[in-house]
């Protein structure tokens, strides 16, 4: 029979071995997984997925556990909707986060819209308790910033003291299709948030007509008839001294230019008829 000594040592080295196989299992994979950070990628339409230029065997939304650190992301739209932009870009991952992707693909990248938020601890402890920071930056800068339909400021903006819970930001810029988006907030973490804006084609359509209209109306020229020898100007059908004449204007009378050839003006000497004037008994208004 073994001596209680024995017994004694064996039954310490049995817990001793359990305690060391205890602590190993979990640097390995408890402690692992809580240093581990996670990707959430969604878009619409549906995008074939490579990571640091690695397919991903499954398209959007995805959601995988990361190591920390930076990773190259881009999205290829699938299907019958490969006329969309694709998009690429890069994005941090810190651990016991989730760094968020989401991918509006237009036709273009100005029509194309989205937002990543990256959450990470602040470098120091809040002042106010219960509080953390969001840090906006948007695509094209000098948005309108609102945090609980409350106006803060422009982009890029820094918003502190935001209390611990789910809030609503609020991106708008003219001539872009505004953005919103709850995001949570939780104590001594800062999300660093970047929102792309779509441009508003129907505003960039009206501002091109308006602007069209303007240039159009300032081309618009007028002349004024001058004083002829016989009291009047004859008014031809042709730019030609020898075409037929359809009409006579007067010394003062104030006309639009339609159309200019070789020393002579197109008018509407009367309404919805047209015909030539001289250019020589004429003179240009400002």
């Amino acid at each position: 029979m073994r001596s209680p000594s024995k017994l004694k040592l064996i039954f310490f080295t049995i817990i001793l071995f359990s305690i060391v196989t205890f602590a190993v299992i979990r640097y390995l994979i408890i402690d692992k997984s809580k240093r581990m950070g996670e990707l959430r990628i969604v878009s619409s339409p549906v995008a074939s997925l490579f990571i640091n230029n690695n397919p991903i065997d499954r398209p959007t939304p995805y959601n995988s556990k990361y190591k920390p650190g930076e990773y190259s992301i881009k999205l290829i739209p699938r299907g019958d909707a490969t006329s969309s932009a694709s998009w690429e870009g890069k994005v941090m991952v810190y651990s016991n986060t989730v760094t968020y992707i989401n991918r509006e693909l237009g036709s273009s990248q100005k029509t194309s819209s989205g937002e990543i938020l990256i959450p990470t601890e602040m470098k120091n402890r809040p002042t106010k308790p219960n509080t953390g920071e969001i840090n906006i930056e948007t695509e094209p800068i000098g948005a309108i910033i609102k945090l609980d339909n409350d106006e803060k400021g422009v982009s890029p903006l820094l918003l502190s003291e935001v209390s611990k819970g789910v809030h609503e930001i609020s991106v708008s810029l003219p001539g872009y299709f505004p953005k919103i988006k709850k995001i949570n907030i939780e104590t001594g973490y800062k999300i660093n948030a970047i929102f792309k804006l779509a441009i508003d084609q129907s505003q960039v359509l009206e501002e091109e007509i308006a602007s069209k209209s303007a240039d159009l109306k300032e081309e618009v020229k007028e002349i004024e008839i001058t004083q002829t020898e016989v009291g009047f100007l004859r008014v031809r059908q042709e730019p030609n001294v020898n075409a037929e004449e359809v009409g006579r204007v007067n010394p003062g009378d104030i006309f639009k230019i339609i159309e200019e050839a070789s020393g002579w003006i197109k008018i509407n000497y009367e309404p919805n008829k047209e015909g030539w004037v001289s250019k020589t008994y004429t003179k240009v208004l400002n």
